[in-house]
């Protein structure tokens, strides 16, 4: 396939296939405004030009890095069950803010709401930490740490977001439509990592490539995070 795309000798554009960026979606579902980034079809699937792949990623590097130079955070989002585990290992060794579960709507939106909930969260964890949560009963014990359970599903990942993200990486910018509306609505750029099956036009940094394997996935979130620390 490396052949097939005319990237052979590129180190980078190689190992952008090895994980197979370039697989997008079939062709019957490509969107209009990824036509553009269409290398041609195989066996009935749309092959993506990694070229203009790398310039989109070459883009978000530059913005990312100029967001660390400004002290600055962005938000990943990918709740997908391939993005969760490679968008929950970046968030936290870069310290950015995440979620790899579900969106909860209002997130951005109506944060001072969803701050609440998270501060519930770290409130509880703080007074089991110091043991305090000993002088309730142990019906009342089990009630939070059900809460607590909850809470942490889906707040963990926000839980030290004390101020709204400058920007929002996400993975499948179709699957998180709802996460994007939030952000356009209070003009928080958004970068994507999308398939040639996603309305590209909807995103301030677009990265048209493989959104659908882990592999892909896990590739352009180290990139970017990487970029973003210095690396």
């Amino acid at each position: 396939m490396i052949e097939d795309i005319k990237i052979k000798g590129n180190k980078v554009l190689e190992s952008m296939a090895s994980v197979g960026l370039h697989f997008g979606a079939p062709r019957s579902r490509r969107h209009p405004s990824t036509k553009a980034f269409s290398f041609g079809v195989k066996n009935d699937i749309e092959i993506i030009d990694l070229e203009k792949t790398l310039v989109g990623l070459d883009k978000v590097k530059e913005f990312v890095k100029k967001l660390a130079g400004e002290g600055k955070k962005f938000m990943l989002v990918g709740n997908k069950s391939e993005a969760r585990d490679a968008v929950e290992k970046a968030g936290e060794k870069a310290d950015l803010p995440w979620v790899a579960l579900r969106w909860i709507g209002g997130t951005l939106t109506n944060f001072d709401e969803i701050r609440k909930r998270v501060d519930r969260l770290a409130d509880l964890e703080t007074k089991g930490a110091s043991g305090e949560l000993g002088k309730y009963t142990k019906k009342e014990r089990a009630r939070i740490g059900h809460e607590v359970k909850d809470l942490k599903r889906f707040f963990s990942g926000i839980i030290n977001m004390s101020q709204l993200p400058s920007a929002m990486f996400v993975i499948d910018s179709d699957k998180e439509a709802i996460a994007i509306t939030e952000a356009k609505k209070i003009n928080i750029p958004v970068i994507s990592l999308s398939s040639t099956d996603c309305d590209i036009s909807l995103v301030d940094f677009p990265i048209v490539g493989n959104d659908k394997s882990a592999g892909s996935i896990k590739f352009i979130v180290e990139q970017i995070v990487e970029a973003y620390r210095g690396k």
